[in-house]
């Protein structure tokens, strides 16, 4: 597993039995209205009225004896995917940024002696998580407040851009 090419043909496998099982088999089988992968993390979403976790997992690892699946359930109708918190409503879901309980607003501080194009890049990538995700006015705020606690000269609804 340690050869460069390991990574590539372990994607061309998951990929070759997503499309052998997943569009032909279990999708209709078990209601499922999205599925997402990135790397190793998948996200499912399905009609519970139509199946259930244990069944979907109990599908998903017959698929290869190599492969095993977990499943984590969201709590109080919450689920973290990534970077991504997604909370369910009646009607929706909604998306805000992860922030782990450890979270601190500290980045690189614009007064810092760090270079220039590296403050920005910070903001930048705070920025383009949440265009990235379709986030809401609520999310902005919190990222304009990380910025203005670390000094960096922001102007309302605008990311700040390099001299």
């Amino acid at each position: 597993m340690r050869a460069p090419s390991s990574g590539l043909i372990a994607k061309i496998f998951l990929q070759h039995t997503e499309h052998s099982h997943l569009t032909q088999h279990l999708t209709q089988k078990h209601k499922i209205i999205n599925y997402c992968r990135y790397v190793d993390d998948i996200l499912i979403i399905f009609d519970n009225n139509h199946s259930n976790i244990l069944e979907i997992i109990n599908d998903f690892n017959s698929l290869h004896p190599k492969l095993r699946f977990t499943a984590e359930t969201e709590e109080d109708y919450t689920l973290n995917y990534l970077d991504i918190s997604i909370n369910r409503t009646p009607t929706s879901l909604n998306a805000t940024i992860f922030r782990k309980p450890t979270f601190t607003d500290i980045i690189i501080p614009f007064t810092s002696n760090h270079p220039v194009q590296y403050k920005y890049a910070t903001a930048r990538y705070l920025y383009n998580i949440l265009n990235s995700n379709n986030l809401n006015q609520q999310e902005l705020n919190i990222i304009h407040n990380i910025l203005h606690n670390n000094s960096f000269p922001i102007k309302p609804h605008k990311p700040p851009t390099p001299n």
